[in-house]
C-alpha cells in the first residue's frame, strides 16, 4: 500500500490518500478547504496517474469533510460514511462559521454507509471498518491487515485519545472502542490517525496514559 499524507487546512487534519499496484485509489478523510489545498490533491492525482474510486470517511466532524463536495463534483464520488454521524452533516455550515472558517457550501450527502466489520475494496486492498464509537457515534477505523496499518480519525493519538465534549461523544465508549477494537490488533499496526505523527498499537499499550489496557482489576 502507497499512502500519501496531506495534512490540511486550520485544524492540520491529516488527509490519506493511499493506493495499490493497480493505481486505484481511495481518500479517507477529504479535509480539503481551500481552493491550494483541493488543487494539491488534483495534482498529486494527475501526474501519479491514480484512479480514485472510493471517498471513505472514519467520521464526520466539519474538518475531516471539506473536500468532500469537491471530489463529488470533480469525480462523481459520494462519500461513505458511518450512519451515526450523518447529523452532523445538518450542522456543517453553522459549526463553520462559529469557527471563523471561510466554507459556504452545502455539505455533501453521504452514497453510501459504512458498517461493522464491512469489508471496503479496491484495487486489490481490502479494508475493514471497525466501529469504533465515542469521539463520535459513527466512527470507523479502518484497517488493512495485509499492509498492517489502521486509520482511526480521531480515537486515538500518539500518547492521547480523541476528545468527547463534541456533540454524542463518550469519555468511556471510547476507551472501550480502543481496548476491544484497536487494542486487540497486532502490536506492530502502524496507526494513522487524524492530526498529528503516526503511532503503533504496541506503543499506545504501553504508553498512553488514557488507556490501561490490561491493568483492571479482576
Amino acid at each position: 500500500m502507497n499512502i500519501k499524507i496531506f495534512p490540511f487546512n486550520p485544524f492540520q487534519e491529516n488527509t490519506f490518500l493511499i493506493w495499490d499496484d493497480t493505481k486505484e485509489a481511495a481518500i479517507i478523510d477529504a479535509g480539503m478547504l481551500f481552493e491550494q489545498e483541493k488543487q494539491r490533491v488534483k495534482r498529486f492525482i494527475e501526474e501519479n496517474e491514480l484512479k480514485l474510486t472510493r471517498v471513505l470517511n472514519t467520521h464526520l466532524h466539519l474538518d475531516h469533510q471539506f473536500g468532500n463536495k469537491f471530489l463529488f463534483d470533480t469525480y462523481g464520488l459520494m462519500p461513505e460514511v458511518g450512519i451515526e454521524d450523518e447529523f452532523l452533516l445538518d450542522s456543517m455550515l453553522l459549526s463553520a462559521k462559529n469557527w471563523g472558517l471561510p466554507y459556504y457550501e452545502e455539505p455533501q450527502r453521504p452514497g453510501a454507509y459504512i458498517t461493522d466489520n464491512q469489508e471496503i475494496k479496491f484495487g486489490n486492498t481490502t479494508l475493514l471498518a471497525l466501529h469504533t464509537p465515542g469521539h463520535s457515534p459513527g466512527s470507523h477505523s479502518l484497517y488493512c491487515e495485509e499492509a498492517g496499518v489502521v486509520f482511526v480519525g480521531d480515537v486515538l493519538f500518539k500518547r492521547s485519545i480523541g476528545r468527547t465534549d463534541f456533540e454524542r461523544g463518550d469519555f468511556d465508549t471510547l476507551v472501550q472502542s480502543i481496548e476491544e477494537r484497536l487494542y486487540t490488533l497486532p502490536d506492530e499496526t502502524i496507526v494513522y490517525n487524524g492530526h498529528g505523527p503516526s503511532t503503533t498499537i504496541g506503543e499506545e499499550k504501553k504508553f498512553n496514559p488514557f488507556v490501561e489496557f490490561g491493568k483492571k482489576a479482576d
